[in-house]
């Protein structure tokens, strides 16, 4: 079997939204660098864009929240480039709020950009995948909180969850022509880590991870290219965790604090 070289993404035509910041812009710029052309989106031009020598992001402004907004982001990747290969849900995330006293509109915004800013994008891409020779590829970015959620996470753990459903049902529904799959991120070392897990770097909290270490973007961007790309041609409706090995449970931790281990 000769498999040529399957990181080769010459020509192919990749969106990741949310790809102007943090993993996202890994992502995008890992697509870059493999041959791919990018398209990344937000509500804002930013002051730099992903890039890889000589080729550079290209940005649509959009929010994917608004399922018009998300056609029009897949429809603007589609005049520029001719098609669409490859969608990355990446754009996520959600502020710390105590579950008992946190409003009805602060629910809704993180449900509407973790599960519902991906199924409006997903359903314009799959539009566009399912008349294409070679079909396409679906990634939704995933979070460990969907497994194991943290206090302070209901609304966007709840979302999370979702997603994983969601990933798993659009699957059913759209093989063979488009594979959608999900990577659950556990800690990851970003920009902004320092004030989620501390001034530093992650240390602390890298000791409760097998790998013993954070996870860096480029860890889950190279995941990106493996699903998006022929080696994974079969994967359809996973679940791949990028998390290191999960979190060490804490009666080991306790147990190894005090000696006993």
């Amino acid at each position: 079997m000769n498999i040529g070289n399957p990181l080769d993404f010459t020509d192919r035509v990749v969106v990741v939204t949310g790809g102007t910041k943090g993993i996202g812009f890994t992502i995008a710029e890992t697509f870059l660098d493999a041959g791919a052309h990018v398209v990344v989106c937000g509500r804002g031009e930013p002051r730099s864009l992903p890039s890889a020598g000589t080729r550079q992001a290209v940005f649509l402004a959009a929010d994917v929240r608004d399922p018009e907004a998300a056609s029009g982001l897949v429809d603007g990747a589609v005049a520029r480039f001719g098609r669409l290969d490859v969608l990355v849900n990446n754009a996520g995330g959600s502020p710390d709020a105590d579950a008992a006293t946190v409003s009805p509109r602060f629910v809704e915004k993180i449900v509407a950009l973790n599960l519902l800013a991906p199924f409006y994008t997903a359903q314009a891409a799959n539009r566009v995948m399912r008349d294409q020779d070679e079909g396409g590829s679906v990634i939704n970015i995933g979070s460990v909180s969907a497994h194991d959620p943290q206090p302070g996470t209901a609304a966007y753990s709840a979302a999370k969850a979702g997603l994983l459903g969601l990933t798993r049902a659009l699957a059913l529904e759209w093989a063979p022509k488009v594979r959608v799959n999900h990577i659950t991120t556990g800690l990851i070392r970003t920009e902004s880590a320092a004030s989620v897990y501390g001034e530093d770097g992650g240390a602390a909290v890298a000791g409760v991870i097998p790998m013993g270490r954070m996870a860096l973007p480029e860890d889950v961007a190279l995941t990106c290219l493996y699903l998006a790309g022929d080696l994974a041609r079969y994967v359809n409706g996973a679940d791949v965790p990028v998390h290191g090995g999960g979190e060490l449970p804490a009666r080991y931790l306790a147990a190894k604090s005090s000696g006993a281990l």
